[in-house]
């Protein structure tokens, strides 16, 4: 019994952390319709200023906690809401999603660059001197009371704010309509700048309060937000009691798991794994209403032509020469992954792309992909690529059939939580039986992967596997473009922009949603395997789901409808890390900030970038003189670099200025004259033969 109470007091003052940065969720969604997914990265941030205020300069502990909660959280509330929130509040929920998702990226990214994650950096609980509280049996510190004292405190304020307050009603009234609220005399401006303040301070409290009791880790502490993801789901996203009534079952079970879960190498990570477990059940138990409604932006999703998909598949081949032909064989190994990974990240397309189902566990399922193909084909059996495509889709169907009643940010959490569960729990698991099948993952290390067997032929090279891996983003491109021009990509599309209307046509929303889960996963467990094979050896942390945001990221600033995406999601995650780690270790965070900065340029460019490059690069394709300049400038740097007269840097710089010169030629040439007064006729423009006849005839009025 002793025990159980013991359990008992930390689970509460777990729980009462939850509570208050689960609030700051609810108030923000309530009032700006936005899902933060970098609330608890926010929690972070704040953790790491106060360490580095506290320990690492020396100030005194109340200035420090003044400094952080009422200087530095409400000055990066303003900054998100003004500079990020606000550009993208009139698009749909999926573009707000995806900027908060953005958001945690660089956040996570800018902690590991300031402060080193190898360096360990203690916090000492408050009032740590002090005697701890008899409770009967059990004891509490006086960190632990201060936690639940700020937690009641917190629920108090939040009441009277929302309740008792002409700013609180701004804030709720401008829940579902923003016009209709800025006509009766409310500010939905001043209401969601409110908001996001008040809970940025809330994430800064809890990563505080959280921060004494566990290691300072920047992924760690930012996904510790999964626990208050489940309490705020518990209130539906809009209840603050309820938030708080799921903090409590969240943190109880946490503590009870910890105290009484039985000593073997299967359960430690059904701990961990627990509080995704449980905001999945959370998910799939309580009615979503609430956001079925929401306001939604369509972005138009291109249609590629059947020649200039095949186009796009030999520039694909011609790349993968290239670069095998000008690299040496530790740059081929350095940018091998360029077309593995834009396989993987192609599977977003059909799924995101042509249906609108945002899923944030394709790298997760990308890694069952690899595992499947490095245990079947360890020694190159040609059957086993298949067959590790087909586990990965039946992944793909499991992860879909849950999910089917979820859409919007609900389907976003659900693949999240997914993602969690496969991280902390199920590639940690070591070798274990299923009616007499034995199935072994990562087996709690690392799975070596090799190339396979092709028709007698063994691909063990790099160049050899770059080569296998072009041919098949090639190949899976082309059939993404036949999906897009065909009645099933058409039906998917209608699918996106009405289930209702789609149903009411005759058609199978629930079924269409499984088979584009599963074909998606499909591709993504194909790329899982390229990757495993130029990889050689795969870990789970390497297909975790913080490594993956950085691919949806790159995926949406591509377009997720675009074929043409996977390529560049390759290309752009890999070359400027593998350029900028020449600078040092700390260059790869500078990458992922980079990253989610241009994540957070979605406002500006919402169908993303490739559709707009395709449309600028397509009138140098169409122009006959200057094209053929630019093949040849191109041959030229390419027969340079291979044969090594020069050096490969500056191949590249001048086929990229020839390229770009070329390019802002034949747009120059494309784009039609801008209007000139006819008094500067023949001098700011060419004199045309019918200029004198457009001239007479509007002189000859007068």
């Amino acid at each position: 019994m002793d025990q159980f109470l013991a359990f008992t007091v930390v689970g509460l003052s777990t729980a009462a952390i939850y509570a208050v940065i689960g609030s700051g969720l609810v108030l923000t969604h309530t009032t700006a319709g936005v899902f933060n997914f970098a609330h608890g990265a926010a929690g972070m941030l704040a953790a790491f200023s106060y360490w580095q205020l506290a320990v690492g300069w020396g100030w005194p502990v109340p200035l420090a906690l003044a400094a952080v909660l009422l200087v530095l959280a409400p000055a990066f509330g303003l900054v998100v809401e003004r500079v990020l929130m606000r550009p993208v509040q009139a698009l749909g929920e999926a573009e707000r999603l995806v900027m908060t998702v953005a958001l945690l990226t660089g956040c996570i990214a800018l902690a590991r660059w300031v402060w080193d994650p190898d360096t360990a950096r203690p916090l000492t609980p408050f009032l740590a001197d002090r005697p701890a509280i008899r409770l009967g049996p059990a004891t509490m510190t006086w960190h632990q009371a201060v936690t639940v004292a700020v937690a009641v405190a917190v629920a108090a304020a939040l009441w009277f704010l929302l309740h008792r307050t002409r700013a609180g009603t701004e804030m709720r009234a401008s829940v579902d309509d923003r016009a209709l609220a800025g006509l009766t005399g409310a500010d939905p401006l001043r209401a969601g700048r409110l908001a996001w303040i008040l809970g940025i301070q809330l994430a800064a409290v809890g990563g505080v309060l959280i921060a004494p009791t566990v290691a300072l880790d920047a992924q760690q502490l930012s996904l510790l937000i999964v626990s208050a993801y489940t309490a705020a789901v518990f209130g539906r996203l809009r209840s603050l009691p309820l938030t708080f009534l799921g903090a409590v079952v969240v943190g109880l079970l946490e503590a009870y798991l910890a105290g009484y879960l039985p000593r073997n190498d299967y359960l430690p990570g059904l701990r961990l794994a627990a509080p995704a477990l449980l905001l999945l059940l959370a998910l799939l138990a309580f009615p979503h209403r609430r956001l079925r409604g929401r306001d939604r932006r369509l972005v138009r999703v291109p249609l590629p032509t059947a020649r200039g998909s095949l186009v796009f598949a030999g520039s694909i081949l011609l790349l993968a020469l290239v670069l095998v032909t000008v690299l040496t064989e530790d740059g081929v190994v350095s940018y091998g992954t360029v077309f593995s990974l834009g396989v993987i990240a192609l599977s977003f397309v059909p799924l995101a792309g042509f249906t609108g189902q945002v899923s944030l566990c394709q790298l997760s399922i990308a890694g069952i992909g690899a595992v499947a193909w490095g245990h079947l084909g360890a020694h190159g059996e040609l059957w086993a690529l298949p067959v590790a495509v087909l586990t990965a889709a039946v992944a793909g169907a499991v992860v879909a059939l849950p999910a089917l009643r979820l859409s919007g940010v609900y389907l976003a959490l659900g693949t999240a939580a997914f993602a969690v569960i496969l991280d902390r729990w199920v590639f940690t698991l070591p070798a274990f039986e299923v009616f007499g099948v034995r199935i072994t993952l990562f087996d709690q290390g690392s799975v070596p992967v090799t190339g396979p067997d092709l028709f007698g032929l063994r691909l063990t090279s790099p160049s050899e596997l770059l080569l296998l891996a072009a041919c098949c983003l090639a190949l899976v491109s082309l059939a993404v473009a036949a999906l897009r021009r065909g009645r099933f990509g058409r039906r998917l599309i209608a699918l996106r922009d009405s289930e209702a209307a789609y149903a009411t046509l005759g058609g199978r929303p629930l079924g269409a949603k499984v088979a584009v889960f599963a074909l998606s996963a499909g591709i993504a467990g194909l790329g899982g395997a390229l990757y495993g094979m130029q990889l050689q050896t795969v870990t789970a942390e390497q297909f975790s789901l913080v490594a993956g945001l950085p691919l949806f990221l790159i995926a949406v600033i591509g377009g997720l409808g675009a074929v043409g995406t996977g390529l560049f999601v390759g290309i752009a995650f890999v070359v400027p890390a593998q350029l900028l780690g020449h600078l040092g270790p700390w260059a790869h965070d500078v990458s992922a900030l980079l990253i989610a900065l241009a994540g957070m340029g979605l406002a500006h460019s919402p169908a993303g970038v490739v559709p707009r490059m395709h449309a600028e690069w397509r009138r140098l394709a169409d122009d006959r003189t200057l094209f053929p300049a630019l093949l040849g400038v191109l041959a030229l740097c390419w027969i340079l670099a291979a044969t090594g007269p020069v050096h490969d840097g500056l191949t590249l710089a001048v086929a990229l200025v020839a390229a770009v010169a070329l390019n802002a030629r034949a747009s120059a040439r494309g784009r039609p004259p801008a209007d000139v007064p006819v008094e500067w006729w023949g001098i700011r423009r060419p004199w045309r033969a019918e200029d004198g006849e457009v001239l007479r005839r509007a002189t000859a009025a007068y």
